[in-house]
């Protein structure tokens, strides 16, 4: 099992660095997916789904903060249209999204800082993580069909 989630992990690293000669809308949803992986492996072990494994963990909070730290780069001029659910907001209001950015930087980057060796301080890091995907999908995010 162990080497089934470091491979995943792995993956959530090396997808979007693979992809990205794809172009930004692809990059950014490889960043996405990626993000995706983690918080349900999170959630999982959060809810007691999988047990809790701390290296784990710290290794999900590493790839958000890794994310985070990409993640602004690959909204540049021309890529909202396509297939992409980023909202126009992203360029009509870029002070917005710099803040909503800077500030999921920095919480991934305390959170992962913490290096939580419980879940219940798992816990608190994830949710200080998370608590940034309801706010920047609320603003920045049209939810297609």
């Amino acid at each position: 099992m162990r080497m089934f989630v470091a491979a995943v992990l792995a993956t959530a690293i090396i997808l979007p660095a693979a992809n990205a000669a794809a172009g930004p809308i692809e990059d950014r949803q490889a960043i996405m997916k990626g993000n995706g992986r983690d918080t349900k492996m999170g959630g999982d072990m959060l809810k007691g789904a999988t047990p809790f494994d701390a290296a784990t963990a710290n290794k999900i909070l590493a790839n958000y903060a890794a994310a985070a730290k990409a993640f602004p780069t690959h909204f540049p001029a021309g890529s909202n249209t396509g297939d992409t659910e980023a909202s126009s907001a992203i360029w009509s209001m870029p002070a917005d999204w710099k803040i909503a950015t800077d500030k999921f930087q920095k919480d991934t980057a305390a959170a992962a800082a913490m290096k939580p060796a419980t879940a219940a301080d798992f816990g608190k890091a994830f949710g200080m993580v998370t608590a940034n995907c309801k706010s920047c999908h609320e603003g920045f995010r049209v939810k297609k069909g």
